[in-house]
């Protein structure tokens, strides 16, 4: 196990940083620790939210990028071997992995049921958490990437076709294809309205979940990929800045922007614990908690 590193920063930088793995993608929290892909050295490291001590680092397969918990287990979408991984939250133990689409990439939960985009094979797989059974795959836009549940729908941003779409959870019916900004990687759900980061336009898309009616875009620093709510605000990673963004969700007015690391560029994957939020560094194998 790596030795935490622990670093505050002045000025208009924040947050106290850890090592993890290799080029780190995304994080997920399970209620008492921080889940991190590590696509580089194809692991998964587990942090105590706490005080960031490292308690273990588990193979996951190759590539590794999104991550969810599922209450119980935590999933990876391994892009390198287009699997998924369960592993038992409570002691890392390996419970698959199991196939999915081309290049897997981000990951929800439904509340039964896990739900893996492949931006390779233009589809989104929907598998029974419990057994990892394949219940479907669906269509969507092309080269889909991030993906979130609203309490009764999947959305899927679909990075090569400027779109989400909106799938009904129970049978993965398609309701409705939407327009957003260039290249949408990041989605997250506030409640009422989803968002959508938007990479290529340097931008975030503000939807109305019951009908996807546009609201607002509003500008954010550049190459955006990552998006977390708070339980009041949505937090932004833009890769390019080493910053992310804070927006108050009911108006999008911009409440901060926070340094997360001064060199080199990566700030990537977000997580909310409750009361902070996390920030993997793909630049230089790290996570801030801000």
């Amino acid at each position: 196990m790596r030795v935490a590193l622990l670093r505050w920063y002045g000025g208009n930088q924040s947050g106290a940083e850890f090592s993890v793995g290799e080029i780190p993608r995304a994080m997920a929290f399970d209620g008492a620790n921080i889940w991190v892909t590590n696509y580089g050295d194809h692991t998964v490291t587990k942090l105590q939210a706490a005080d960031g001590s490292v308690l273990g680092s588990f193979f996951v397969g190759l590539n590794p990028e999104g991550v969810a918990f599922d209450g119980a287990n935590i999933w990876v979408a391994n892009s390198g071997n287009d699997t998924v991984n369960k592993l038992r939250a409570s002691d890392g133990a390996v419970l698959g992995p199991f196939p999915v689409g081309v290049s897997p990439q981000s990951v929800a939960f439904d509340g039964e049921n896990v739900w893996v985009t492949n931006s390779g094979s233009n589809t989104v797989t929907k598998m029974g958490a419990a057994n990892a059974n394949l219940l479907g795959t669906f269509n969507v836009g092309d080269q889909p990437t991030g993906v979130a549940f609203d309490g009764a729908n999947i959305w899927v941003a679909n990075s090569g076709s400027g779109t989400v779409t909106k799938l009904q959870a129970t049978d993965g019916t398609a309701l409705d294809t939407i327009s957003v900004g260039l290249n949408p990687e990041g989605v997250a759900f506030d409640g009422s309205n989803i968002w959508v980061a938007n990479s290529g336009s340097n931008t975030v898309t503000k939807l109305r979940a019951v009908d996807g009616t546009v609201l607002a875009t509003f500008s954010v620093g550049g190459l955006p990929r990552s998006i977390a709510f708070d339980g009041a605000n949505v937090w932004i990673a833009t890769l390019l800045d080493n910053t992310v963004t804070k927006l108050r969700a009911v108006d999008g007015a911009v409440l901060g922007t926070f340094t997360v690391i001064s060199a080199p560029t990566g700030a990537l994957g977000l997580a909310f614990d409750g009361a902070n939020i996390w920030v993997a560094n793909s630049g230089n194998s790290s996570v801030t908690k801000l």
